[in-house]
């Protein structure tokens, strides 16, 4: 198993997520763009989640290239981004969002199936290669963080273009292997998988979780800076989230043989509901956001490990890409934007604390219908 060689493409992955979830916020409010528009914005790298990964996947399956998407993804990802420097209003930035975000988002689900090819019966320690990742965004987040402090916003996408030239480089560097075409049934389809009500109420609840998640990566940073919050500190609060997620990264295979990933899904769903209470009612207090942001370990970092492997289960052989296409699809991509678009709205028209309410309310939506329907007669 080529463990460094797929480690570092998370790690780079995550560090140009790191890089932009925290401060492409920021960097568009310092661009003279309203709160409407910044949810707009940034519900388009959600957005494009719905259409990207299910064409990339169906294209995948069809090929058995996976790799070969991945590393064309990668390269048309970069080179779109590249053209941020010289857009000029609202419509000229969405373009190329829309552009970058299509070809960045293809690329991650197809790399997810690879790994998980990779690993074989070793499943459960896909949480020692994705914790990478998690590193990748600690740093990143750290780094620009202090950066931002010193030269303001404009390093943001200078850092991030950086870190997208890498993520192709380490792409070059992963071999296929391919399917094992055994793994799936007879006359097994995705049409079939997704009319059992177990797979459509774990889709369904990962939708909601992802769309409470939107007030967060959207004006979290926001919330923090308006509150007298410095950028270092912001990065900080970020970067810890995700320390306390690679601990989780570190220990998941033992806790999916000990409790399932059932329960690691309710656990997550509840608690989001607890930490954006947290977040949007004690924003002054840093305490209490310290202990909010020791639950993204299980709001992203559980809730991701327990749903990859769910979606391995419920997707087997060569559905394999589709199926983690659809999951991030779904799930990433319809309830990232829904999120996004829904907290910008909300925030112009009700203010901060309502729209952290909202959110705990849709996570408190998802772990009801979680634990109504999801598999609650089998244990993985």
């Amino acid at each position: 198993m080529p463990y460094w060689r797929l480690s570092s493409f998370y790690f780079f992955y995550f560090a140009s997520l790191g890089a932009m979830l925290p401060f492409w916020g920021l960097y568009l409010q310092d661009l003279g763009y309203s709160a409407l528009a910044i949810g707009q914005l940034m519900a388009i790298l959600q957005a494009t989640k719905i259409v990207a990964p299910n064409l990339w996947g169906w294209l995948a399956d069809r090929t058995g290239r996976g790799m070969g998407i991945v590393r064309l993804a990668s390269l048309l990802s970069w080179l779109a981004f590249a053209t941020i420097f010289v857009v000029r209003g609202f419509w000229d930035m969405a373009l190329v969002m829309i552009v970058f975000s299509f070809f960045w988002n293809a690329s991650l689900p197809q790399m997810e199936v690879v790994t998980i090819n990779h690993l074989g019966s070793r499943l459960r320690r896909y949480a020692s290669i994705r914790l990478w990742g998690s590193i990748g965004f600690i740093l990143a987040v750290l780094v620009l963080g202090a950066l931002v402090e010193r030269e303001g916003s404009l390093v943001v996408p200078v850092v991030t273009l950086g870190l997208q030239v890498a993520i192709w480089l380490a792409s070059l560097l992963v071999f296929e292997r391919p399917v094992e075409a055994r793994a799936i049934h007879e006359g097994a389809s995705v049409r079939g998988i997704l009319r059992r009500p177990e797979v459509a109420a774990f889709l369904l609840a990962g939708f909601l979780m992802q769309t409470s998640h939107g007030v967060y990566y959207a004006f979290f940073s926001i919330h923090l800076t308006q509150a007298g919050y410095a950028s270092d500190l912001i990065g900080g609060l970020w970067a810890w989230g995700v320390v306390v997620e690679v601990l989780v990264f570190a220990v998941m295979h033992r806790l999916l043989e000990r409790f399932g990933a059932r329960r690691i899904l309710l656990v997550s769903l509840a608690l989001a509901a607890l930490r954006w209470l947290l977040i949007g009612a004690f924003v002054t207090e840093p305490a209490v956001l310290i202990l909010a942001q020791v639950f993204h370990a299980a709001t992203f970092g559980a809730f991701h490990a327990g749903a990859i492997h769910l979606t391995h289960h419920y997707f087997t052989g060569r559905l394999q890409g589709r199926g983690q296409a659809l999951f991030n699809s779904l799930v990433y991509g319809a309830g990232g934007a829904c999120g996004s678009l829904g907290s910008g709205w909300l925030w112009s028209e009700v203010g901060p604390l309502a729209t952290f309410g909202a959110s705990a309310l849709v996570a408190a939506l998802g772990l009801g219908i979680a634990w109504r329907w999801v598999d609650r007669e089998r244990r993985f």
